[in-house]
């Protein structure tokens, strides 16, 4: 399967350590791992962090041609805070990856690359390069489905941005708190997970809904059959990336044609057992996630 990944690639900064990160960064990381072809679309800055990044992004398997060394704006940085295990983030924009660019050349090579699925989160859409950029990768790739990580992030998104996103979507990955967070935009009452699923999928058209619930699991809506799996206890190190990775792990599952419980177990496996590691990337194979009790 190929994907197309449009997003940030930056360094998430410790208190006593530095690994680098960016949500899309980190889901293409995790899909290349599970045996996908990705197509990384993203910038770094003219610096130590943004050759460091390049470094990193090759040792991980990905490509770096459609990685632009920018001259804007440094190499994005964000300031974890963890307590308990939960992070908190200090966003420091504008970064290198607001300004990445494709020729008309670079599109046409990635159409030829016939990607199945385009993904993209919030944050970056903001940035209106950013935006126009998705739009022409879209356009130009019409058979390719869309996999919308919300990760709705403080003052990083707007009502209206969220709604236009939601249009283009194919398949949406959502946690509880933002669901409350979409219901309390449209000016909606609390809904259970079982009717927002099928509600907004048939309002906006999506193929399917994944709902994240931290430590329990998650709920899952595909071909109007909705689904609640049980998450897997483990001792929390950090859970940064672990969304990132459920969500690699969800469309892996997804595009392997599983059925919904077996799709949200498996995804469920490979965010508790990212979440019970240091950093968004961490080392995990195959054999581990199987092993998960």
């Amino acid at each position: 399967m190929s994907i197309l990944s449009i997003g940030a690639v930056l360094w998430d900064i410790f208190d006593d350590a530095q690994h680098i990160g960016g949500a899309p960064f980190n889901f293409s990381a995790h899909a290349a791992r599970l045996g996908h072809r990705v197509w990384f679309i993203s910038a770094v800055g003219q610096d130590e962090l943004g050759a460091a990044a390049l470094r990193r992004i090759r040792e991980l398997g990905l490509d770096t041609r459609h990685v632009r060394v920018a001259n804007e704006a440094p190499t994005g940085t964000v300031r974890v805070f963890l307590k308990d295990g939960q992070p908190s983030f200090t966003i420091n924009r504008p970064a290198a990856y607001d300004f990445p660019s494709l020729s008309a050349q670079d599109l046409a090579a990635l159409q030829a690359g016939q990607p199945r699925w385009i993904y993209f989160g919030t944050l970056e859409q903001m940035n209106p390069r950013v935006r126009e950029l998705t739009r022409r990768v879209i356009a130009a790739n019409p058979r390719a489905r869309v996999f919308y990580d919300i990760n709705l992030r403080k003052d990083s998104h707007t009502p209206a941005l969220v709604k236009e996103l939601f249009a283009e979507t194919s398949i949406l990955k959502i946690n509880e708190e933002e669901v409350a967070r979409v219901l309390e935009m449209d000016g909606e009452p609390p809904l259970p997970l079982a009717e927002f699923c099928p509600t907004y999928a048939r309002r906006f058209g999506w193929r399917g809904v994944c709902v994240t619930r931290g430590a329990n699991g998650c709920a899952l809506w595909r071909d109007n059959e909705y689904i609640e799996s049980p998450g897997y206890r483990v001792k929390v190190a950090d859970t940064v990336g672990a969304g990132d990775a459920f969500a690699a792990a969800l469309l892996h599952g997804l595009e392997q044609g599983w059925p919904p419980v077996k799709v949200a177990d498996f995804a469920n496996r490979l965010g508790a057992l990212v979440a019970s590691r240091h950093g968004a990337i961490p080392p995990w194979t195959m054999d581990e996630i199987r092993a998960m009790k």
